[in-house]
């Protein structure tokens, strides 16, 4: 018998890894687009959880209004400080005073009404003999609405 002329065994080509398979190219477009999605809609939940528990604890203080002007300034002061440090970042809000504070709140309002209106007793109203009146502090709590609705709408 004669041998059979066979050839040798040929393993196949390894697999190159470029170009790459459709499937690596969507993962490259989808993860970007899919962290950006994820930390947009974190922000905004965020945002809105605040301002929703910013609106709960001012009308707790509207409630309990009646007592002390001061303190009332000093709490509506208080939760407008910590609305604005936890919807934007803590380096923006955090450290403002006076006229520069005041600003800050009249960045997301059209009219200016925090350094030229009815917000301004948040920055002098400690400092008066005489406590603010009632129809300020109706004003003012009006004037904080608005501010928390506009943080919520924030992109």
């Amino acid at each position: 018998m004669e041998p059979l002329p066979l050839k040798d065994i040929h393993l196949p080509d390894s697999v190159a890894f470029w170009p790459l398979a459709p499937g690596w190219w969507l993962l490259a477009v989808l993860l970007p687009l899919l962290i950006f999605l994820c930390r947009y809609f974190y922000k905004r939940i965020r945002r809105q959880t605040a301002a929703k528990t910013a609106a709960k604890l001012l009308s707790a203080i509207r409630r309990e209004s009646g007592a002390d002007a001061r303190q009332t300034l000093a709490a509506l002061s208080a939760l407008l400080r910590r609305v604005a440090i936890s919807t934007a970042p803590r380096s923006d809000a955090a450290s403002l005073r006076g006229e520069a504070w005041l600003s800050y709140l009249d960045q997301s309002l059209p009219d200016a009404p925090f350094s030229q209106g009815p917000g301004r007793c948040l920055a002098d109203g400690h400092y008066r003999q005489t406590p603010p009146a009632d129809a300020e502090l109706e004003a003012l709590f009006e004037l904080c609405e608005r501010w928390l609705k506009q943080q919520a709408k924030k992109p």
